[in-house]
């Protein structure tokens, strides 16, 4: 009999002790058709538990920022800072100045030279006229006909502007896109720390709870080390969470410089799958497209260009030279020169040269065409499947809530059940919210990076 009325006590001390840690949560409709994905809820546990008021403890600080705007505004600012940017900002200013200076080829060109010195004669045997003398010479030429070639020139300068340009905007998109990629892993790695940090703290308040009763109960010492190390090992996935969000916020930094603003709440931004025929139609105007569709286009100018310059050339001149100091003369001349190529071996393998390296300008274009609609492709399938996935753990959430609700319950009831079992219910049941962030944001960067692959990030974010 004292036996039983022992265990009887120690019963009601661990009921006394270990008031319910949470309730299940209510099971939401099922999500049908609808393609974004909301966090997974967080089951409010009873207020009077203290383990559950460590649960609600307050969250990291969030900015109230729309998360579009807040993303448009860190990727814009990233751009701002960038020398990347800046670098080809300045190549494309440098390739509009080679415009002009192409635009300007076509005008007359004209060119005064004057040479001062002592000069002499000779002729026959005999000694002319020597001393210092003074020569000046204005000459103007410009071109009549050259099959084009000038035009084709400007044209190629004016493709290889359009490609620095493209190339401006593809540095500009680039970095767009870390800045996004790194803001989503930052609130990734944040909500992991807030879910792995209420397991440390549900684990630390079972051990307390199992410290008082091992007081009366040595018996069940082995369930306190066993508590002892759940709460270690959820305090090494913490640990290992704040070292990714730290390095995430780090490389962040470096881009949008400091202070940095606090973690965006970007769970339930970019969790729409876009439509994948609308993503193939807007790869044409993604900006490494238009750069390799403008040096293709400069290449085949160049060709022509090549090819013109081996024509038969017209132009006109004008001359006039003066001699003073040593005898005086002077002497003009006015009229058009006709020059006609009659041979030069290096004609043919020049114009076969610049023929080839446009037909590969134009090879490569399709290359990288092709390759980024086939990415396409594989980025919008793992976009779904993430969504998907996400979808099922949602369900999975509430099933796994409602088991660890009842296993902890049924463990307090005269220990139907063992601690192991409320061990095996807990870790199920973060592991799930962790895979549940997995999935949600693996399926953004997904997103963003689909974006990026047309129109761009910020196009899409817009």
């Amino acid at each position: 009999m004292a036996g039983v009325n022992t265990r009887l006590i120690l019963a009601l001390l661990s009921c006394i002790a270990l008031a319910p840690v949470g309730t299940a949560a209510p099971r939401s409709k099922p999500v049908a058709k609808a393609r974004t994905v909301q966090p997974a809820p967080v089951a409010v546990p009873p207020a009077k538990s203290r383990c559950a008021e460590d649960e609600l403890q307050a969250e990291a600080q969030r900015s109230d920022e729309d998360p579009r705007a807040y993303l448009l505004r860190l990727a814009e600012s990233a751009q701002e800072r960038s020398r990347g940017v800046g670098v080809a900002r300045l190549l494309e200013a440098a390739a509009r100045d080679e415009v002009r200076e192409a635009e300007a080829a076509v005008l007359p060109q004209m060119q005064l030279n004057m040479t001062s010195g002592y000069a002499g004669s000779h002729s026959l045997g005999r000694a002319g006229p020597h001393g210092l003398e003074g020569r000046a010479g204005l000459q103007i030429n410009g071109s009549l006909w050259d099959w084009g070639r000038q035009r084709q020139l400007v044209e190629w300068r004016r493709q290889l502007a359009e490609s620095a340009a493209a190339g401006r905007s593809s540095a500009a998109e680039q970095v767009a896109l870390q800045t996004v990629a790194l803001s989503l892993d930052r609130s990734r790695y944040s909500l992991q720390a807030q879910v792995y940090g209420q397991y440390v703290r549900k684990m630390a308040c079972l051990v307390e709870q199992l410290q008082s009763i091992t007081q009366f109960d040595q018996g069940r010492a082995s369930e306190l080390v066993q508590a002892r190390k759940s709460q270690q090992q959820a305090e090494l996935a913490l640990a290992s969470t704040q070292d990714f969000l730290k390095n995430a916020e780090t490389r962040l930094r470096r881009l949008v410089g400091e202070p940095l603003p606090p973690v965006g709440a970007l769970a339930a931004v970019m969790v729409r799958l876009p439509d994948l025929a609308q993503l193939q139609k807007d790869l044409v105007d993604a900006p490494d497209i238009a750069q390799a569709s403008s040096q293709a286009l400069a290449a085949r100018r160049l060709a022509d260009a090549v090819a013109a310059g081996q024509k038969p050339q017209v132009e006109y001149l004008g001359a006039v030279n003066g001699r003073g100091g040593n005898g005086r003369s002077a002497d003009w001349i006015a009229g058009v020169q006709v020059s006609i190529p009659i041979f030069n071996a290096t004609h043919e393998p020049q114009r076969a040269a610049a023929l080839k390296r446009a037909a590969a300008a134009d090879a490569q274009r399709d290359e990288s065409l092709e390759a980024k609609s086939w990415r396409l492709n594989e980025l919008h399938d793992a976009a779904s499947n993430a969504l998907d996935r996400a979808r099922r753990i949602t369900e999975l959430l509430q099933s796994s809530q409602q088991l660890r609700a009842a296993t902890l319950l049924q463990w307090q009831q005269l220990g139907r059940r063992s601690l192991f079992d409320v061990m095996g219910a807990e870790a199920d049941y973060y592991s799930l919210r962790v895979a549940h962030v997995n999935a949600i944001y693996d399926a953004q960067q997904a997103v963003a990076l689909m974006g990026s692959m047309g129109r761009g990030v910020l196009n899409q974010l817009r």
